[in-house]
């Protein structure tokens, strides 16, 4: 029982429509990495519908970093929807691939301008709380790295967002949040499997459709 109300407590405070809203961002936030453990496009519309209830979410959570990743990834599920599916002759020009030294130098430039961005936020609107406030600039700094390496379709961006979904989790029981927090542990499992099955189709057929 103390368990429970440790998950799940704060929801009886929860407002009906907060509570249906985050069961169907998670959901879709599920079916969405296991679209994309299968390397399958219809990971970005399922991304679509759970970023866009997060941002609602975690702006009424106080967490304006995810908020922030979340805009951020709303952003890249339609630029990646497009870089999969372009083409050149009828041939998809973008398969799954390793990064290389150019690309990893542009991602430890985007860690370090999202930080500085993302701190200023918390400044600038006087956000801050603890130190939950440095974890979620943290988190949300390396999550903008792998969504990056996900649109352009690199095998690493797997290992990029483990690292981001684990530090997530206590971030988030610490909050409170605890649906949100399992989610984050199922979506860590989830990131180690598909960066093995990623394995598989580097150099193959890049997109199932």
């Amino acid at each position: 029982m103390e368990v429970f109300d440790f998950l799940f407590g704060q929801y009886s405070d929860y407002s009906v429509v907060h509570i249906v809203f985050e069961a169907i961002a998670i959901i879709a936030s599920v079916i969405s990495v296991l679209y994309s453990k299968k390397n399958n496009i219809l990971v970005f519309p399922y991304g679509i519908i759970s970023t866009g209830i997060f941002v609602y979410l975690l702006n009424e959570w106080n967490l304006v970093g995810d908020m922030i990743i979340n805009i951020y990834y709303f952003i890249m599920s339609i630029y990646g929807w497009y870089i999969w599916t372009r083409k050149d002759q009828n041939t998809i020009v973008t398969p799954i691939s390793q990064t290389v030294k150019r690309e990893w130098m542009r991602s430890t430039g985007l860690f370090l301008i999202s930080g500085v961005f993302v701190y200023f936020i918390y400044w600038k609107y006087d956000r801050f709380e603890n130190w939950v406030s440095y974890i979620d600039i943290l988190t949300t700094s390396i999550a903008f790295v792998g969504m990056y390496l996900m649109a352009l379709r690199k095998i690493e961006y797997w290992l990029v967002l483990l690292v981001a979904n684990v530090i997530s989790v206590p971030l988030y029981f610490y909050k409170g949040y605890g649906l949100t927090a399992l989610l984050f542990i199922f979506l860590s499992i989830i990131a180690w499997l598909g960066y093995q099955q990623w394995k598989k189709y580097l150099n193959k057929e890049p997109l199932t459709v």
